[in-house]
């Protein structure tokens, strides 16, 4: 999107509008005795965690729809739109200082028509609205905060207000009173604004013909620009606040792989040990908090995203590949702890995410005192695990309280004290499961028990990587589990995918970022399981993403389908932001799925989508990080395998293994056996149909760059060949 380069006149606009904003013009609007009904307002027969809380508030709220919009007109009034989510720190925090006030309510009442959006469900809103705040303050967040007319067009954006002016920042109070009087008596003003803005944030037309040619260059330049925003004391990319950005890290194993670059690897693994000794990790219970406020990664905003717990997964996961250290399979274990015993619904799908606040306080669930920890511990573990973690009297949060995280390695803790490392770790291992016991009785954090398809879908992806690695069956077991969740539950009556599901209700059909995630998923469960029906999925679900978003005058694929509702813009996103885009996503699925089934077409399509966003990428590739993972393997060599053998061999499977264990981003692995199961195989993947068992024994056929190797039926060739392939590829 090119959202940001807007006129000087459009500028002009909304300064006077901000200026404006900032006036006390006097009291609220409305009947000063009017009283809110007791009772639910709009949104009380809603699925989404985030709309109930807002049920009943004295705000007369309507979840986004032809009721609301057509009341605005009918009531010839402006509509007040606020998006958020149901962990969201700051959205509490608004929610209480203003929509649950009645002198707030009765402005909002009296003069608007409010509107409340859960971003998670409706991304395609999100979108285009957060669009509009981005352009016209230079900024983002939740809660979004948009003033906009009855047929939706915008004309004032904001994120968080006070009720009352404070620090520079506009009260809602005097924003909302002041725009009420534009509204009514300089209307054309505003009407004129948001003209101006609804044409701004239009895509523009596609800039192909630049002359930018994305490959090797461009990889190396996402590599320079990390490397000068790198943090080399803390680990990660730039100044406080600090967000994990997990493909990042993953563009640069891909980076290291291809050059040999040490730097790349170590700023990997810098980012990687201080995140996971940080506040930022959960030390008690596992699993990532959303983002550190502070340069040391300790401390967190302590809600927990699902979709971050599935990155780093697959980060910490590759890294262990890469490296071979025990530590970072040993993180990723832990991540699908968390998962699977506190975010998996017994249905099969996963939860969205857990809040940062409890009681009303951000982070109260997480934090200690040495009193607390040495109760729970008694005197003598209580100091140990104090002094390992950092809980000390004067704490290093709110209230004398203290974020666990570790300053000191446990090798290194362990010769400073005098102690035996394994007599330390077991110590500890046996504290942290008394302390979880102990903590798992303090009143928990809301947890958005929505279940979320294309999140699902990165989920599905990291435990079929996890069960690659490590051969654990519980993630292959719980990664098929939600695949048939999704697969069952979450798809109309045309087999499309559905964005979301809660306590028995689907809703919204998917976007793009649904389509892309689970059939990236889907891929990663049929390499991981060998089980064609989700080979065969991915193909279906992946040939309906193109019918639905694919643009056909210029590339690339549209945020929202054919089957989602028409909003005032229409965007195609290639940003990798906290998430990766879909574009990226799906990038790299076509170049897959071509090499996986032979269909050229999905390979040209990759090249078309990469030329639709060429000159964004070629100037700041990193903010286009994941995209950079897919352009790594366009630029190549990319490798097809089969595995031509029976999976109840051990042959077959040691030589799954080997590939399995192995680090090889940019390849693609077929299991072809014998039988009808083969000849399926054959109908998704034709030239799979020739390659069988040599003399009776379980043989892999390896092409690399449009050449095929001569096979290979001893496993001790397979490691040969592939070890000689990953290291004729450096520079």
């Amino acid at each position: 999107m090119h959202v940001g380069r807007r006129s000087m006149k459009l500028r002009v606009f909304m300064a006077l509008i901000s200026f404006l904003s900032i006036i006390f013009l006097g009291g609220a609007m409305g009947d000063d005795n009017e009283k809110k009904k007791l009772g639910f307002n709009h949104l009380f027969h809603e699925k989404s965690p985030y709309l109930l809380q807002h049920a009943k508030n004295p705000v007369n709220w309507y979840p986004w729809g032809d009721e609301a919009f057509r009341k605005a007109k009918k009531e010839d009034k402006p509509i007040f739109l606020s998006i958020g989510y149901a962990t969201c720190h700051w959205c509490h925090v608004m929610a209480h200082e203003s929509f649950e006030d009645e002198e707030v309510a009765r402005i909002l009442n009296g003069s608007y028509v409010s509107i409340k959006v859960d971003r998670e469900e409706r991304p395609d809103i999100d979108l285009v609205y957060m669009s509009v705040c981005q352009s016209l303050t230079g900024r983002g967040g939740w809660p979004l905060s948009i003033f906009m007319t009855p047929e939706g067009k915008p004309f004032y954006a904001g994120t968080y207000f006070p009720k009352t002016s404070r620090m520079g920042m506009p009260g809602l109070v005097e924003i909302l009173t002041n725009i009420s009087k534009i509204w009514k008596e300089d209307r054309a003003r505003l009407l004129k604004t948001a003209h101006e803005v609804t044409q701004a944030i239009k895509p523009k037309p596609a800039r192909t013909g630049s002359g930018d040619i994305l490959g090797f260059d461009t990889l190396q330049r996402g590599n320079e620009q990390l490397a000068r925003s790198f943090d080399p004391k803390w680990g990660g990319f730039g100044q406080a606040p600090k967000f994990p950005t997990p493909h990042q890290l993953t563009f640069l194993l891909r980076w290291h792989r291809r050059s040999g670059d040490s730097g790349a690897l170590h700023m990997v693994e810098r980012t990687l040990d201080g995140m996971r000794r940080g506040g930022i990790y959960d030390q008690v219970g596992f699993g990532f908090h959303r983002y550190s406020v502070d340069e040391r990664w300790l401390v967190p905003h302590f809600e927990k995203m699902l979709y971050d717990q599935a990155l780093l997964a697959m980060a910490y996961t590759e890294a262990y590949l890469v490296t071979g250290k025990e530590e970072y399979a040993t993180v990723t274990r832990e991540i699908f702890t968390y998962v699977l015993r506190d975010m998996t619904a017994p249905e099969g799908g996963f939860y969205s995410a857990e809040d940062a606040d409890s009681e009303g306080r951000e982070g109260l669930f997480y934090v200690w005192t040495p009193e607390e920890v040495k109760k729970g511990l008694g005197d003598e573990l209580g100091d140990l695990v104090c002094r390992f973690y950092d809980i000390s009297d004067g704490g290093n949060f709110e209230d004398g309280r203290s974020i666990p995280h570790i300053r000191l390695a446990p090798e290194a803790f362990a010769k400073k004290a005098g102690m035996d490392q394994k007599e330390l770790k077991r110590l500890l291992e046996d504290a942290r499961h008394r302390l979880f016991a102990i903590r798992d009785e303090r009143t928990h954090p809301l947890k958005d028990d929505k279940v979320l398809t294309s999140w699902n879908g990165l989920m599905i992806a990291a435990l079929s990587n996890g069960y690659k690695a490590f051969g654990c069956q519980s993630y292959i077991d719980a990664a098929k589990r939600a695949a048939s969740f999704i697969l069952q539950r979450l798809r109309d009556g045309n087999g499309r995918l559905l964005r979301r599901y809660r306590q028995g209700d689907v809703a919204y059909s998917g976007y793009l970022d649904d389509y892309a995630f689970m059939v990236w998923g889907l891929i990663e469960l049929y390499e991981a399981s060998f089980e064609l029906s989700y080979l065969e999925e991915a193909v279906a679900i992946n040939r309906a993403m193109i019918d639905l978003f694919w643009d056909d005058a210029n590339g690339g694929f549209f945020f929202t389908g054919r089957g989602n509702e028409k909003l005032i813009a229409r965007n195609k996103e290639i940003y990798d932001g906290a998430l990766p885009s879909g574009n990226s996503v799906a990038a790299l699925n076509l170049m897959r799925l071509a090499r996986m089934t032979g269909n050229t077409d999905l390979e040209r399509r990759a090249d078309k989508l990469a030329k639709a966003f060429s000159q964004d990428v070629a100037t700041y590739p990193t903010g286009y990080s994941q995209f950079l993972s897919a352009l790594d393997f366009m630029v190549g060599p990319s490798l097809e395998l089969v595995i031509a053998g029976e999976p109840d061999l051990q042959t077959t499977m040691d030589m799954v293994r080997v590939v399995h264990t192995m680090f090889l981003p940019n390849k693609v692995l077929l299991l072809r056996p014998q039988g009808d199961k083969g000849r399926r195989l054959s109908e998704v993947s034709p030239y799979a149909k020739e390659l069988n068992p040599i003399n009776g024994r379980p043989t892999v056929f390896i092409c690399e760059q449009y050449t095929c190797k001569t096979p290979i039926t001893k496993i001790s060739d397979l490691e040969e060949v592939l070890k000689g392939i990953m290291s004729s590829e450096l520079l």
